[in-house]
């Protein structure tokens, strides 16, 4: 029997007062596009785990606290199917600057979001900013 599985990742949001920190993406696929900090979840971690490694290696900063945005299911290619983990990240300590497969990080107003590179990371931002978790 074979099982296809979808492959769990995670993003995170970071907010600076209104502004919302991206990283830029150095690496296939979307390669020079923004993107919400994240990545894979690795083998025998938690997704709070995963999260929070990710978010250290792409932008340098720290999660102290964070809670459960929601969790979304994500068809990205006929090849990829994730299922992706989404956190608000409440405190974090650190500088921002890129690491591991990040270009660039960047603080964005919440109003002027550049196009992003996966469809699943505007759903989180718009489920975010609808809901109004920091203001």
């Amino acid at each position: 029997m074979l099982y296809i599985n979808p492959v769990p990742a995670t993003c995170q949001v970071v907010f600076d007062g209104r502004k919302i920190l991206l990283t830029l993406r150095g690496v296939e696929p979307h390669k020079g596009e923004w993107c919400l900090p994240g990545g894979f979840i690795e083998w025998g971690e938690s997704p709070e785990e995963g999260a929070k490694r990710e978010l250290f290696e792409e932008t340098s900063i720290t999660a102290e606290k964070f809670s459960l945005i929601g969790v979304y299911d994500s068809i990205t290619r006929t090849e990829r199917h994730v299922l992706l983990v989404a956190y608000h990240v409440l405190a974090w300590s650190g500088k921002p600057a890129p690491g591991d497969d990040a270009d660039d990080v960047r603080w964005f107003d919440s109003n002027e979001i550049p196009p992003l590179a996966f469809n699943v990371h505007r759903w989180v931002l718009k489920d975010v900013l609808k809901e109004k978790i920091v203001i």
